[in-house]
């Protein structure tokens, strides 16, 4: 290509006066083309040329392959003046598509140029090729390629805009899910700190302040590691006044607060209010920021979803009421304390004794006051203690050192009275202790081996207090071994109830009998009732056991009936029985059901579940007295309070309990066993002795006045068949 075609660039040349601007960065130009003149006729056509206070900076290139070779090395080239025949007739066309498919460069805007249009016709090429502009070169003045230039540079510009706003959308969208996933405030403003730092095209080096609860204090919830130690404290504590400044002024006014060196933005909610400053070398454009605000939509939210999960972890792990770790987070807690041949702390479990009462008695209000006054004298005498905890609803736990720890100190602490509300009430407690060298790999089981020891000092035959041994463990694990299979065989119907018969006096006709509960072990063997009756009550398992001895006693009642035998059976009757309420009301039902004379039932109730409720006991056996049962006080004497109510209770029957028979007339005067006789017969009640066993005590008891004898004298507990045999024996 000769020069003579090249006088087209200075034809009608047109001064375009333009606003002199220093310019502050640059538009590169690479000029692609085989003849040298072109490249310095285009470069002084374009000289002073400015677009958007921009100059141009040229770039050369003398063949298709230097072409590509200069892009893929040049970052930022705007515009690509690109000549089409050089080395072969289809170099240029070559080139971009080298651009476009191997250097995968969209951005670069390219004009076309050719001196011989017909090896390349103008609307195929613009249709396939991804190109700005096609002119031949006799049609390019100056004027048309400035015109041209400054059209490229601008689509150029939209195209670098996009791929901005769409990468820059993109780190949004992975910022975004960066941030939602964390659930703790420190892992959370780190990665906040992070991810802005990303957007704004700076180092991630800031700090985010606010608050997470309904208290509006401003204090450091996290950022960059160099802030960790501020953690928790007030935005005040920082040691950089710029920082403080830059936060105040964000929540003073209201508003974001941008300078040349940081920005602190604000997010708001109803519920919080936080600032996150940030520092930076340079400044970021107004577009960074606008993305910025974007991305803050998403922080907001995270912020909103870490309050969130703080609230229900609290309500996970918190007690609400005293504010202390609950017995969830105290399991979890207590974990990290199994060490092997370690017994450096004692963890404590302290019970407060009849707690139910004083809520019942004085109102719930107050039982929460003591429950606060309990732990503001725990705080206070032990400050050291560790995992301080409510763990049940009267029950307190926590850790402390053996060495300098007095049992009797921390019962003196407790023993004096607490202020509850306008009450100032003395309290009792049960202690259970654990030593950490009994503590189990799960705190779950280190928290029932304190709760076993509790339980000792709850049943008062080993003091208030009770360090845990494994020996109680042995001994729980056969209790519920003992429960477990007494529901199991109470569920097969392999319980059993035998009959004791109960004899006048008198003639020593028969009068009765006591409806007996036997649990068979297997071979003939029977597991005492002194033994599995207290756990049954314990396991609550006797409120259905006896329910099913007063209907085994109905269903006696009546084959006994068909056989024209008319007797009076006793059932005993334990405390959690009266306890389940409208008691009287299911007994009489069921003596409906089975169709039985009320008269040939008898309750045996025995004096702790008269003293369990009086007024409550009386309500229950005037029921079932004006129904027509029977009521005996069962092992009479035995107790301490039964005198003082005796007159109070719709009674027909005493019951003299064995303990006062058994030494009679040797090794006891019989002194208890004829002041009950005097006193039933005072009060117009019959009495009937049990446990006798020889002609002795028999006889004794005769003179006494005694009414009626129950005892293997006269008869054992027997099954229905041999209690059968038994009363055909007696006819």
């Amino acid at each position: 290509m000769t020069s003579e075609h090249n006088d087209f660039l200075f034809f009608n040349h047109e001064d375009e006066p333009h606003e002199e601007v220093a310019p502050k960065d640059y538009w590169d130009v690479l000029i692609v083309d085989d003849d040298p003149e072109i490249h310095t006729v285009t470069e002084l056509a374009l000289s002073g040329v400015e677009f958007w206070g921009r100059t141009l900076r040229f770039h050369h290139a003398y063949s298709g392959a230097e072409a590509v070779e200069v892009l893929a090395n040049t970052n930022n080239v705007s515009v690509l003046l690109l000549d089409v025949v050089m080395e072969s007739d289809d170099a240029g066309l070559k080139v971009v598509k080298e651009v476009r498919d191997t250097l995968k460069n969209h951005n670069v805007r390219i004009i076309l140029r050719t001196g011989q249009p017909g090896y390349a016709p103008e609307e195929r090429v613009i249709r396939e090729y991804d190109i700005n502009d096609y002119k031949t070169k006799t049609e390019l003045t100056r004027s048309k390629l400035v015109t041209s230039l400054v059209t490229a540079i601008r689509s150029y510009e939209q195209v670098c805009q996009l791929e901005y706003q769409s990468k820059a959308l993109n780190n949004i969208l992975l910022a975004s899910k960066a941030i939602l996933g964390f659930t703790d405030i420190k892992a959370f403003t780190m990665a906040v700190i992070k991810q802005l730092s990303v957007i704004l095209d700076c180092a991630p080096r800031g700090v985010v302040c606010g608050s997470l609860d309904d208290s509006y204090q401003v204090q450091v919830l996290g950022g960059c590691a160099e802030f960790s130690a501020f953690i928790g404290q007030g935005v005040e504590q920082l040691d950089d006044g710029r920082i403080i400044l830059q936060v105040q002024n964000c929540f003073e006014f209201g508003e974001h607060q941008h300078t040349e060196h940081d920005t602190t933005f604000l997010l708001k909610s109803k519920n919080r209010q936080a600032a996150i400053y940030l520092e930076y070398v340079s400044q970021p454009s107004l577009t960074q920021l606008q993305f910025a605000e974007i991305f803050l939509t998403n922080v907001s939210v995270g912020l909103d979803n870490v309050r969130l999960f703080n609230k229900l972890r609290d309500a996970a792990y918190k007690d609400v009421l005293t504010g202390l770790a609950n017995r969830t987070d105290f399991i979890e807690q207590i974990e990290k304390y199994h060490r092997l041949n370690s017994n450096e702390h004692l963890f404590i479990l302290i019970d407060v004794a009849h707690f139910s009462d004083i809520n019942n008695g004085l109102g719930q209000e107050v039982g929460n006051h003591l429950l606060t006054s309990i732990v503001e004298r725990l705080k206070q005498e032990y400050p050291s203690a560790k995992l301080l905890s409510r763990i049940g609803a009267d029950v307190f736990g926590f850790l402390i050192k053996r060495d300098g720890f007095d049992l009797n100190e921390l019962s003196e602490n407790l023993s004096l009275p607490f202020a509850a509300a306008e009450h100032l009430l003395p309290v009792n407690f049960k202690i259970g202790l654990c030593e950490q060298q009994d503590f189990q790999t799960t705190g779950i089981e280190t928290l029932k081996l304190a709760y076993i020891a509790l339980n000792h000092a709850k049943k008062g035959n080993q003091g208030n207090a009770v360090c845990y041994t494994p020996d109680m463990e042995e001994q729980m694990a056969w209790r519920l071994g003992i429960i477990r299979q007494l529901r199991q065989d109470f569920e097969n119907n392999k319980l059993e109830v035998w009959y004791q018969p109960q004899l006048a006096f008198s003639d020593l006709s028969l009068k009765g009998c006591e409806a007996l509960l036997r649990w068979p072990s297997g071979q003939g063997n029977y597991i005492s009732p002194a033994v599995f009756v207290p756990l049954a009550e314990d396991a609550g398992l006797i409120v259905e056991i006896g329910q099913w001895v007063l209907e085994q006693a109905c269903q006696q009642q009546k084959r006994l009936e068909a056989q024209g035998v008319e007797i009076c059976i006793a059932v005993n009757v334990s405390v959690p029985q009266f306890k389940v309420k409208g008691y009287a009301q299911q007994v009489k039902d069921t003596l409906r059901k089975y169709q039985v004379n009320p008269k040939n039932i008898e309750l045996e109730v025995t004096e702790s579940v008269v003293m369990d409720d009086l007024s409550m006991v009386i309500e229950t056996l005037q029921d079932l007295k004006e129904f027509g049962i029977e009521v005996a006080i069962d092992d009479f004497g035995t107790g301490f309070s039964s005198l003082s109510y005796l007159q109070k209770l719709p009674l027909d029957r005493l019951k003299i309990d064995r303990a006062f028979v058994k030494d009679l007339p040797e090794k006891d005067s019989g002194a208890i066993a004829k002041l009950v006789i005097a006193l039933g017969a005072q009060l117009g009640l019959k009495t009937i002795a049990e446990g006798v066993e020889t002609q002795a005590q028999a006889d004794f008891l005769k003179q006494l006045g005694c009414d009626e004898v129950q005892g293997f004298m006269y008869a054992k507990p027997m099954p229905e068949v041999e209690l059968i045999q038994y009363i055909e024996s007696k006819k």
